[in-house]
């Protein structure tokens, strides 16, 4: 065998350099005409390669013979050659077929024999029940829709009415968590027509306690499982270096945490001047279940350390309202509120002609034009001293926000507040009038500072609570507890 290109011979065998037709013995005519006429005879050339040769236009001459040879060969059109369809499977062959054959499972594909019945089957007269049916994993998309759900699995009206009896004597249903999910036993029935008995059912009632109703005998019974929880606080230090935040995710701390933190540090210091060498120290309540569960609550401590910029920050509720306080028991700083409703100054503080008086006097205040029934907030945190009717006033009330400043709001339409009530920076306490000697609707608003009347708008200052006594003495015990907690786990929180 060997492989012809234009070029010559090439991959021939031992005889591949030997010419196409070998010497044979003979004469010498005989010899040297076989090698003149047959020496480069090739009567199927390669018609690819040298078009127009005399060599090509052979090679050509032989294909068109060939071709002729073949037609006047054939047959015919006038005779031709019938085949034969096999006739379609039926019964056993169908079978056998079908069950070596191939096909989309769509499509009716099947494996195996079928095995047609014989005297030993004979037909059900009711088709048969599981014994038991497990549901596992049914959530409840709020605890109030307990009993619903149960239905919906199949439990019977009166098995869930006994379970929400008796899941109400450890839990309310209002205390189930979104999400709670179920573990469902539902026993054998006796009659089709009647829904299945509750064998058993267990859920996580709260994060401390687990429930299981259980049959006993024919009716139910709750079982309570407490879990053991670990009231342990996170603590989690390092190095603020480039990223506060970076820093303190890599080392462990969680995301909203990690949030809150800057958001409380920032009251107190700018947190971009924060420097690379400054410690971070983040405390967050935890609990810790027995089972292998952990919540994580809200922010306890904020510190930095390490640095300049030294801060201890710890939440405190004082007067039923929580600040932050840092370790010398000193809140935040609070600025006044520059318009305590939202209009134009129609008179200013100082001596005016009283408009309805007619004589000239002392303005104690400013005068806000607004419309009627227009919100009114408070300036800033304090405790209303006074709220009632005040003479020229009018709808009159009058807040203490503690040291040597106070405030009052005259002529108002309504009172939202009353005496000895704390209120916050911005809280809604009446809205505006024209009661009192009042030619139309506005709000009179006074600043006090020392007892005396100032002008709001010459006076700029900051409120700070501080705490004092046993509040102090308090704060200052369950802030050094927290200090005391080591990095990474801590002491048992006792709240």
């Amino acid at each position: 065998m060997f492989l012809r290109n234009d070029h010559g011979l090439e991959l021939g065998g031992g005889a591949a350099g030997a010419p196409a037709l070998a010497a044979v013995p003979g004469t010498a005519l005989s010899t040297k005409l076989k090698r003149r006429v047959f020496a480069n005879l090739d009567l199927a050339p390669d018609l690819g390669a040298r078009i127009g040769s005399l060599t090509w236009y052979r090679g050509a001459a032989t294909c068109l013979g060939l071709c002729a040879l073949t037609f006047l060969m054939a047959p015919g059109f006038e005779t031709p050659i019938y085949g034969t369809v096999a006739p379609a499977f039926t019964g056993a062959e169908l079978d056998a077929a079908r069950a070596q054959a191939i096909a989309p499972l769509g499509k009716g594909g099947t494996t195996g024999y079928r095995v047609a019945a014989t005297r030993l089957v004979s037909p059900l007269t009711d088709t048969p029940e599981r014994p038991m049916i497990s549901l596992d994993g049914v959530k409840l998309a709020s605890g109030e829709a307990l009993l619903s759900v149960l239905r919906r699995s199949g439990v019977g009206a009166r098995d869930a009415e006994q379970v929400g009896a008796l899941v109400t004597r450890a839990v309310a249903f209002n205390e189930i968590q979104p999400g709670t999910t179920l573990d469902l036993t539902l026993g054998r029935r006796t009659d089709k027509s009647q829904p299945r008995p509750l064998q058993n059912m267990a859920f996580r009632a709260r994060f401390d306690l687990k429930l299981e109703v259980a049959r006993n005998g024919s009716g139910l019974a709750l079982k309570q499982i407490p879990i053991a929880i670990d009231h342990t606080p996170l603590r989690v230090q390092g190095a603020i270096g480039s990223s506060l935040y970076r820093s303190a995710r890599a080392a462990g701390a969680p995301a909203k945490a990690v949030e809150s933190y800057i958001r409380t540090l920032a009251t107190r210091v700018p947190v971009s001047r924060l420097g690379s060498d400054c410690k971070f120290d983040i405390i967050v309540k935890q609990a810790r279940a027995a089972t292998g569960e952990v919540q994580l609550g809200n922010l306890l401590y904020a510190g930095v350390s390490g640095c300049d910029s030294r801060v201890q920050l710890m939440p405190w509720e004082s007067n039923g309202k929580t600040e932050w306080f840092d370790g010398l028991g000193k809140g935040s700083r609070t600025g006044m509120m520059a318009m305590p409703a939202a209009g134009r100054i129609s008179s200013s503080f100082g001596m005016r002609r009283h408009p309805l008086l007619g004589y000239t006097r002392m303005h104690r205040g400013i005068d806000i034009a607004a419309p009627w029934g227009a919100p009114v907030y408070a300036a800033t945190d304090g405790v209303v001293q006074f709220a009632g009717r005040s003479s020229g006033y009018g709808n009159f009330i009058k807040l203490d926000h503690g040291g040597a400043f106070g405030t009052g709001y005259g002529h108002l339409s309504r009172i939202l507040v009353r005496g000895g009530q704390s209120v916050r920076k911005g809280q809604l306490i009446g809205a505006v009038g024209s009661t009192g000697m009042s030619t139309g609707p506005h709000l009179h608003y006074e600043l006090y500072k020392n007892g005396a009347a100032v002008n709001p708008r010459s006076v700029s200052f900051t409120s700070m609570r501080q705490l004092a006594g046993s509040d102090l003495g308090a704060f200052r015990s369950k802030l050094h507890e927290l200090l005391a907690v080591p990095v990474g786990r801590g002491a048992k929180d006792e709240d």
